[in-house]
């Protein structure tokens, strides 16, 4: 019997952990794999406004995969968020996710948004000054995500306490993400120069044109992270990864949802 539950659970490893194909994803065991964490039941301090939950996104509908709005992340990472919470929490901030781990049926829902250059839906908000054609060669799109490796997530800083944040209402005015504070969907984080998800270079990290109290705040989000050992993408000022991540070249695909997280031990 003994012999026959650890055959069991290799091959359950082995199945969770196999590299996901873009083509056709396999489905997984109904449990997270080994090692991943849900971040809220871990830090309940950090906030969360998971957008691809919902419909304020750059698809403009839930994304594939995306069952609740949770962050999931790998043990290490979510262990080295917390360190980063215990920082800027010191200095009167909390973090706030987006996004953290994304399942490759995701991605690919992704790959055919961007390839129905008829669905403009969201341009006005998320890409106002690109044409949708572009996205793929400018990197924004691609087939295969940090983020379904488990250690990479978006976020940003709230000034504590926490001011109110009126939820997207389907169907509202877009305004552009490139707009000032307060001339763009009203986000409860501290100015970053652009809305999150914001398909311009005016996202790049260091974009010269970013001064004053926007850089200051990216800057602040930078060195808490790094500190806590993320490296940041500078195209994006909200996308950090573990270094060392545990998985580095493994593309999960299981479903972002509590049942997933429900029958693993130690959470």
């Amino acid at each position: 019997m003994r012999l026959q539950r650890v055959a069991a659970a290799v091959l359950l490893a082995l199945a969770v952990l196999a590299p996901v194909s873009t083509a056709s994803a396999a489905p997984l065991p109904s449990s997270l794999p080994p090692g991943f964490v849900v971040v809220s039941q871990r830090d309940p301090s950090i906030l969360h406004d998971i957008r691809y939950a919902t419909a304020h996104n750059f698809l403009g509908r839930p994304v594939a995969g995306y069952q609740e709005p949770l962050c999931i992340l790998t043990r290490a990472a979510a262990t080295a968020l917390s360190k980063a919470q215990r920082e800027v929490r010191r200095q009167g901030y909390t973090l706030k996710v987006y996004d953290c781990y994304r399942p490759q049926r995701a991605v690919n829902d992704f790959i055919a948004w961007a390839e129905d250059l008829d669905d403009t839906l969201t341009k006005a908000e998320f890409y106002p000054t690109l044409d949708k054609s572009v996205l793929f060669d400018l990197g924004y799109i691609a087939e295969r995500s940090g983020h379904s490796r488990g250690s990479t997530l978006d976020l940003t800083l709230v000034k504590l306490p926490p001011k109110p944040q009126r939820p997207y209402i389907p169907g509202e005015p877009l305004q552009p993400c490139t707009n000032p504070v307060g001339a763009r969907f009203p986000d409860n984080s501290i100015t970053m120069g652009t809305g999150y998800d914001c398909f311009d270079t005016l996202a790049n990290t260091l974009d010269p044109r970013i001064t004053g109290a926007p850089l200051a705040n990216r800057l602040k989000l930078k060195q808490a992270m790094t500190n806590a050992g993320f490296t940041n993408f500078d195209l994006e000022w909200w996308h950090y990864t573990l270094a060392g991540e545990p998985y580095p070249d493994t593309y999960f695909d299981f479903p972002v949802a509590s049942a997933h997280s429900a029958a693993m031990p130690g959470l």
